[in-house]
């Protein structure tokens, strides 16, 4: 496919986004991973997911590269920044755990809408094999979004619990 084409161009683009917005998700999902002690279901999710997020980010460098084209530096470069950002930020928090896991959902739900925009791009130009790789990773961000949503109120719960004991942290 011809990479001076204005639909194609974009698809690239957006591949790139991509692969920043994967970048930033698997810094914030080690540091938050790293962090939680007294969580050990939503820590395990988190490390499953990962896996699933480097597994996401080499099919977008596939993509990229079908195209002769590479990640952004730059792009990549902001997205870790954020996540960094982020990462601080949450740690200085009393309720860091509870915080994080809303923030992850909301950060999902981000990335369904990213791969929503790049299966409708993938279909307008034709490239079928960045489309099959997007709604494969779509389907991953959307389990991962459904598991917050259904294992948020737990994790309140027990961060209420170990907030109301005395010699509990209940932040990580």
């Amino acid at each position: 496919m011809n990479i001076n084409d204005s639909k194609v161009k974009n698809l690239v683009d957006w591949l790139r986004d991509a692969h920043a917005m994967e970048q930033q998700a698997e810094t914030m999902l080690k540091a938050q991973s790293e962090r939680l002690e007294h969580y050990p279901e939503l820590r395990a999710r988190i490390e499953e997911h990962i896996t699933e997020t480097q597994g996401q980010r080499e099919l977008i460098e596939q993509c990229l590269a079908r195209y002769d084209a590479s990640p952004s530096g730059i792009k990549d470069f902001g997205g870790k920044m954020m996540a960094f950002a982020q990462g601080v930020g949450g740690s200085i928090m009393t309720d860091e755990v509870v915080k994080g896991a809303a923030m992850g959902y909301v950060f999902e739900n981000l990335e369904i809408a990213s791969y929503t925009v790049l299966i409708a791009a993938a279909k307008e130009v034709g490239d079928t094999e960045t489309q099959r790789a997007c709604e494969t990773i779509i389907e991953q961000e959307i389990a991962m979004a459904q598991w917050l949503k259904d294992h948020l109120p737990q994790v309140v719960s027990a961060f209420l619990t170990r907030d109301a004991a005395p010699d509990a942290v209940a932040k990580r």
